[in-house]
């Protein structure tokens, strides 16, 4: 017995839903988005070989912050994984998190694999919540931002810190402060993430934006069952309608631009590295550390 083919609407929508769908062409003839595959090794001295024109300041301070599971602290360990050639796992993960991971404001040196210390430090915090009993509160991600937390300060979700706490820094150097702010999403769950999250994340990035502080979007575990395409070859990223809806949903509902937004892989069940996911984390650090120094020539140069 012959059954009747599914109509084209049907077909869509079992793609859509991930049923049946194999790996099919790019979308796109042409990446919209540029990319050398080949410049790991100029990537890597580029922001190796970062100097700041400032007193004061020898390396940028980036704040990641973001919903819990989003993977802070495993770009972090990609990072660090990069530089030394090797995988690293300096900063605690959680597989399949449900509440943060991080608990403390922490402060990570990235190094290369000669022990040297990399111009841009890395500040993760606790992960945020819907509730507002929940996760990190808003104010610390602020608070922070403005240099006023100590490293190793605990965070309490209920109650953000104040100048009573020990963990209060009363008079941040421009050394505590932060340069540039970084919001880290993930592609597979961004279109359904809790409005509390988002009213949260959006709440920082317009303090942020008030600050004068750059603010960019990592966009996390692209290859983690959102296109099958990207998933199969990481460097079709560009090539994906899948990936490019994604960031557009994710610059809907954040507000920023496109231009702002690096999708990403981090490591999380390698033993070894790629260069294509390198090249991807490195180009977007490479942006996040620009924008920071374009920040402190705008904003901290004295001119005489």
């Amino acid at each position: 017995m012959c059954l009747p083919q599914p109509s084209q609407e049907v077909e869509t929508l079992l793609v859509f839903l991930g049923y049946g769908a194999g790996v099919e062409g790019p979308d796109f003839e042409k990446p919209w988005r540029d990319m050398e595959w080949s410049e790991k090794d100029h990537l890597k001295s580029e922001l190796s070989n970062i100097q700041l024109n400032h007193p004061e300041l020898s390396c940028v301070r980036i704040l990641l912050h973001g919903p819990v599971g989003a993977g802070k602290s495993c770009f972090i360990n990609s990072l660090q994984s990069i530089f030394s050639g090797e995988i690293k796992t300096r900063a605690a993960e959680q597989a399949n998190a449900k509440k943060s991971c991080t608990k403390v404001y922490k402060a990570y040196r990235i190094t290369n694999r000669h022990s040297e210390t990399l111009p841009f430090i890395l500040n993760d915090v606790m992960g945020l919540e819907q509730t507002p009993e929940d996760g990190i509160h808003p104010d610390d991600i602020v608070n922070a931002m403005l240099g006023h937390i100590q490293d190793g300060y605990k965070f309490n979700p209920v109650s953000p810190i104040s100048k009573e706490d020990s963990g209060f820094i009363r008079e941040p150097s421009l050394r505590d402060k932060v340069q540039c702010v970084v919001s880290v999403v993930p592609a597979c769950s961004i279109s359904r993430m809790d409005t509390g999250v988002i009213n949260k994340m959006e709440a920082v990035r317009n303090k942020a934006i008030s600050l004068g502080i750059p603010h960019l979007v990592v966009m996390t575990k692209v290859d983690d069952d959102v296109c099958p395409l990207v998933k199969e070859d990481l460097k079709q990223i560009y090539r994906s309608r899948k990936i490019k809806d994604k960031m557009q949903d994710c610059s809907n509902k954040l507000g920023s631009p496109m231009k702002c937004i690096f999708p990403v892989s981090n490591y999380y069940e390698e033993i070894k590295t790629n260069d294509t996911k390198d090249v991807l984390i490195l180009t977007a650090l490479l942006q996040i550390v620009k924008s920071a120094i374009d920040y402190v020539n705008e904003s901290h140069t004295t001119f005489e």
